[in-house]
This record gives C-alpha cells, sequence and structure tokens, in this order.
C-alpha cells in the first residue's frame, strides 16, 4: 500500500511539473491554460516525434485538432446553415431565417490557424459565425481556403481574395439580400493577415463591383521582417502560440524548406532587397510607448539569406500587409484591430493600427491586457474562457455600431 502511495504522489508531482506553465498573473483563469496549453503541447510533442520518424508532416499531425472539433452545417430556429462554393472556393453560409425589412449585412469572416491549420467547420468558428448571424441579422460567409503544408503562398490569399470578389457583385449581394455599402471583412490570426492582405489589393481591381465597408482585424499576423518586436520577446514562451510556433507557422506558409526555419528562427532571414522595407516594420518607430517598454531596437541580421531569397513571396506585401507604403494605406476601410497583452503577434496588430491613423483611416484599437493569443475561439466548452466571452461580444458591439 506505502509503495502505491509513493508512485502515485510521483505520477502527481510529474504530471504538474509538466502541466505547470509560469503564466503571467493578470492573466484570468490561469490554471483553465495551464491544461489546455499541456494538452496542445503534447500534440506538439506527438506531432514532432511523428516528423522525426518520417511517418507524417508535422503540419498533418496537428491537423488532429481541426478534424475533432469540425462538425456539420445544421440549421437551427434562428439560422440556416449551407455549405457551398463561391467561385470553387469552399464557403459556409449562414443566413438568417428572420424576416426583417430592407437588405442586410454581411461578413465574410476567415478563419485562423496559422495558414496550416483551422476550418471553417470548427466548432469556434461555427459558434461565432451563428452568434455574429443572429445577433447582428448578417450573412456571414465563412471561407474554408487550401492550407500549408499541401498547398503554399499565394493560394491562401488567393482563395480569400477569389471569395471576396465573388461575392461583392451586385448579382450575388442581391440573392442574399445583403446591402451593397455595409459588408465587413473580418478574421483572427492568420485569418487577420488575410484580410488585411485582401483589404489592400482588391481595392485597386477596377473589376470588383462592391466594397468592404470595415476590416475587423483579431491579433493579426502582419510582417515578416522581425521576429523580435518587444512582443515576440516578452511572450517567447506564453501558451498557445510559442514564438517557435508562430515562426514555423510564417516559413510553412511559404515553404517546406527547414533552412528557412532555422534563418527565420534566428532572425537572420532577411535580405539586402528586403531591407528597404524595414522601416515599415521599425517598432522603434510605429510601436506605441507603452508597448516598447525597455527594449532596444536593433535592425534584423541578414545572415544566411539564401532561402529567403530563392522562396518566393516571403516580403511580398500580399503575404506581409504592413510591408507597404502610406500610400496605399491612405484609401482602406475602416478598421477595428484587437490586441492582447501576452501574445506574440501584440505589436504587428499595434503597428498597423498606427500607421493607419497616420495614414488618415479611421481605426479602432482594443487592446486586451489581460488576454493572451486564441482567446478569441476559446468559446466552447470545456475551453471557454470569461475573457473569450468578453472579446467576442465586443467586437458583435462594435460591429453593430459600425456596419
Amino acid at each position: 500500500m506505502a509503495s502505491k502511495l509513493v508512485v502515485l504522489a510521483i505520477v502527481s508531482v510529474l504530471l504538474g511539473y509538466y502541466v505547470y506553465t509560469p503564466i503571467p498573473e493578470a492573466v484570468e483563469e490561469r490554471w483553465k491554460l495551464m491544461l489546455v496549453d499541456a494538452a496542445f503541447r503534447s500534440l506538439e510533442h506527438l506531432a514532432e516525434l511523428t516528423e522525426l520518424i518520417g511517418f507524417k508532416h508535422y503540419m498533418e499531425m496537428m491537423m488532429v485538432l481541426t478534424v475533432a472539433e469540425s462538425v456539420d452545417p445544421s440549421s437551427d430556429e434562428n439560422v440556416n446553415v449551407t455549405d457551398t462554393t463561391f467561385s470553387k472556393v469552399p464557403v459556409r453560409v449562414y443566413e438568417p431565417i428572420s424576416h426583417s425589412p430592407g437588405l442586410r449585412r454581411a461578413v465574410i469572416y476567415i478563419h485562423g490557424g496559422g495558414w496550416c491549420l483551422g476550418s471553417a467547420k470548427m466548432q469556434p468558428y461555427d459558434l461565432l459565425s451563428r452568434k455574429s448571424a443572429t445577433e447582428l441579422d448578417a450573412v456571414i460567409i465563412s471561407v474554408e481556403y487550401r492550407l500549408a503544408p499541401v498547398y503554399h503562398f499565394p493560394d491562401q490569399y488567393n482563395d480569400v481574395y477569389t471569395v471576396v470578389k465573388y461575392f461583392l457583385q451586385r448579382d450575388v449581394l442581391l440573392q442574399h439580400s445583403v446591402d451593397p455599402g455595409r459588408v465587413a471583412l473580418s478574421g483572427d490570426s492568420a485569418g487577420g493577415n488575410l484580410v488585411a492582405a485582401v483589404a489592400q489589393q482588391i481595392q485597386e481591381d477596377p473589376d470588383v463591383q462592391g466594397e468592404i465597408k470595415i476590416q475587423a482585424l483579431i491579433y493579426p499576423a502582419l510582417q515578416t521582417i522581425d521576429f523580435n518586436t518587444p512582443s515576440y520577446q516578452q511572450n517567447e514562451n506564453m501558451p498557445i502560440l510559442p514564438k517557435t510556433l508562430m515562426v514555423r507557422f510564417w516559413s510553412e506558409y511559404f515553404s517546406c524548406d527547414k533552412l528557412l526555419l532555422q534563418n527565420m528562427m534566428a532572425n537572420s532571414h532577411t535580405t539586402l532587397e528586403s531591407r528597404s522595407l524595414s522601416n515599415f516594420a521599425n517598432w522603434s518607430i510605429h510601436l506605441p510607448e507603452r508597448f516598447r517598454k525597455d527594449y532596444k531596437y536593433m535592425l534584423p541580421d541578414r545572415g544566411n539569406t539564401d532561402s529567403s531569397a530563392r522562396i518566393p513571396g516571403v516580403f511580398d506585401s500580399r503575404a506581409a500587409p504592413l510591408l507597404v507604403g502610406d500610400e496605399k494605406l491612405r484609401s482602406l476601410p475602416q478598421a477595428y484591430i484587437v490586441t492582447c497583452e501576452f501574445d506574440v503577434l501584440r505589436d504587428d496588430g499595434a503597428m498597423y493600427a498606427t500607421r493607419l491613423e497616420k495614414a488618415g483611416v479611421q481605426v479602432t484599437h482594443e487592446h486586451f491586457e489581460e488576454s493572451f493569443h486564441g482567446a478569441f475561439m476559446f468559446i466552447t466548452w470545456p475551453t471557454d474562457f470569461a475573457i473569450g466571452q468578453k472579446m467576442v461580444s465586443h467586437y458583435i458591439d462594435w460591429l453593430r455600431k459600425n456596419l
């Protein structure tokens, strides 16, 4: 009996040691986040092992999360849900059943997941779309774009662009009873990246019939120049999205080339040509003082740039929309940008908000001091967080007032 108790004690200590992760005191429900992170890290370790032995690519194993949370299109008393295609790109459409007078709002939503994971069919995105459709009396178009490692940039971007251009056709908007002047483009994380990129490019397309009134970016990834911003340094080991995972997402977006990944991890991937873009993401200039703290700016090292030079798209503004001049920002639609204090991507969003404001764009930058990357999607049991519910509530309230 005594030996069993000893074994149980040892197992408990080891389990506690594995689960425990230092998390800032400001974060609410810290132990719940530790448990979620422990499960996530376990899958990461399994993915690393399967890739090491040549069984599966790392991201293919990580897709287990996406598959496990996928739900079928199921209509209810409030929303009609259908899976269809727009110009051959899969989308899930949510339409309110109530017959309101006049035309409705519409939100084209782009899911996150580092361009490698995620799906419009995942339960959290399904819940967000239903909630948005009901509370905003809006048609929601949730885009199922192609993912890495099977598909690389610009395929993800092209899929989203195709859907937006298709939906903005006058006959398509009329078919869905949508007001052409009340269309928003919204997304989280990698989805926020795609939103910003498409919003920039589509305004220059003479064949696009409609326009985007609102761009909503939830903790977006926006630049490939510097992976050593204050937020990358401060939150290097934060749960859910540590620096190593975010940089890997960036690398996989462009290529499976391991040298590119190594150079990006060392922040030594910039080329001589890309140096001219550095000022667009220079956090010593564009980042508000409260986020700079005591960190010192250093120009990213060029190091070994062979991989960056031969892999197309790494510094393309369609992939890194912060890397454009002010002339391309001035005509952009009103923006709602959400950042979280404990997120490696915090400074990307904060710098974009600053630059948009300086360019004359109307911007609402909402910063959550107590939040972390991914919280916006932690809204379903058993991973529902109060801060996630709060962020979603603020997002919907803002759209209700501005769209």
